[in-house]
């Protein structure tokens, strides 16, 4: 049997169901299908993320990142608040440790008034007074706007849009090849006039069978948060200190839940197959060579200092040791207050074989027929619905 649609997408992640309801909002006659290999919603990085709705001062002006963070920010709060969903409008202060980070702190103020994003410079003595528990050196920063919501509640809702204007998503349905303009599946096979690859850890793979993502390779990076057992609201604010901004991580920090709990990480430590969420489940032998050796790559020849950043992620995986990073930034961090795990993520993170560099922005390729969102990278979850806009834009 095979089932027909004017766009079929691959993936009902936060970018692939973003995607379908701004096809929909442009032309509710389409047929629009969905397909994703797991059982249910948000199984990968849409229902693993930390939920902050960032702001959008990271990013240079020049990236895609910057376009889209901040009206993706004031969406996803607006939608949240139009479906009753629960948010958290806590902010988030921005840290300093040391003399060279202070020069970090002033290139985050440069990009924030060039994104026209709202960000506030703070005494130390200002900082404590949004957050008391916090330690910074001489300075902060502060962003009012950004948030905490749940994103696998957030995930369920938009899925409940989707299927009440008519857009079909089929799970179970694991895309496995595509021939003749007919993708196949474990299921039904699907004719489509355009199709959109949102597949996240696997979208550079079903790329390459549509003859595109030539220079790039998915790397996993998998991502843990330690949850306290402090009391609800323990922390006013999220925490993070200033990142090092030549790569796409940022640090360990302190983030609130939608219900008011501290957690701390995330870690960003490589993982050696694509689905390494726990032990060998979804252990896959023929990923593993690969991945190694873009690693190596990465290790020896990388953009920024990879060899140190593997290094120190490696070490997170030491409960005492996060904490002891943690402490770093808010006063009364004890190790005896972090002893669970959260469910663990993977960030599916875009890597150049020639450049031997991670890509720092979205990355999408495509052309008449079809187009692969190669890399959605964080802040993908705030940027879902402008990105989608943007994206759409360019397929019609």
């Amino acid at each position: 049997m095979i089932k027909k649609y004017d766009y079929l997408i691959i993936g009902a992640g936060i970018v692939g169901i973003s995607i379908a309801l701004e096809l929909h909002k442009k032309n509710p006659k389409l047929k629009i299908g969905i397909i994703d290999k797991e059982s249910e919603i948000a199984f990968h990085s849409s229902g693993r993320n930390s939920g902050v709705l960032h702001a959008g001062f990271y990013y240079t002006a020049d990236s895609l990142k910057a376009k889209f963070t901040k009206a993706g920010n004031q969406y996803l709060k607006e939608y949240c608040l139009s479906k009753n969903l629960r948010i958290l409008h806590c902010g988030k202060l921005v840290i300093t440790k040391s003399e060279e980070d202070l020069i970090s702190l002033d290139e985050l103020f440069f990009r924030a008034k060039s994104n026209q994003v709202e960000l506030h410079e703070l005494s130390e003595l200002e900082a404590k007074k949004i957050e008391p528990r916090v330690k910074t050196f001489q300075r902060a920063a502060w962003s009012p706007s950004t948030s905490t919501v749940d994103p696998i509640e957030v995930m369920r809702s938009l899925l409940q849009v989707c299927v009440a204007n008519g857009i079909e998503v089929h799970f179970n349905t694991q895309y496995l090849k595509t021939k003749n303009n007919i993708v196949l599946t474990n299921h039904d096979r699907y004719s489509a006039g355009f199709v959109i690859n949102a597949a996240g850890l696997y979208a550079d793979k079903i790329a390459k069978d549509f003859g595109f993502s030539k220079d790039y390779r998915i790397l996993p990076f998998k991502g843990l948060y330690l949850y306290s057992s402090e009391p609800k609201n323990s922390f006013k604010a999220h925490i993070y200190p200033v990142p090092n901004l030549k790569n796409p991580f940022l640090g360990v920090h302190h983030t609130l839940t939608v219900d008011g709990i501290s957690k701390i990480g995330p870690t960003a430590i490589p993982a050696f197959w694509r689905e390494q969420y726990s032990g060998l489940s979804r252990f896959k032998f023929s990923e593993i060579l690969r991945i190694v050796a873009d690693e190596a790559n990465l290790f020896f020849a990388g953009g920024f200092d990879f060899r140190s950043l593997a290094l120190e992620e490696l070490k997170k995986y030491n409960r005492e040791h996060l904490v002891h990073e943690a402490s770093t930034m808010a006063e009364a961090v004890h190790v005896k207050n972090y002893k669970k795990w959260g469910k663990p993520g993977i960030r599916a993170q875009l890597f150049n074989i020639h450049t031997k560099k991670l890509e720092m922005d979205f990355k999408y390729e495509g052309d008449q027929r079809s187009i692969h969102i190669l890399n959605a990278i964080s802040p993908a979850f705030t940027c879902s619905q402008p990105f989608a806009e943007f994206i759409t834009g360019q397929i019609l």
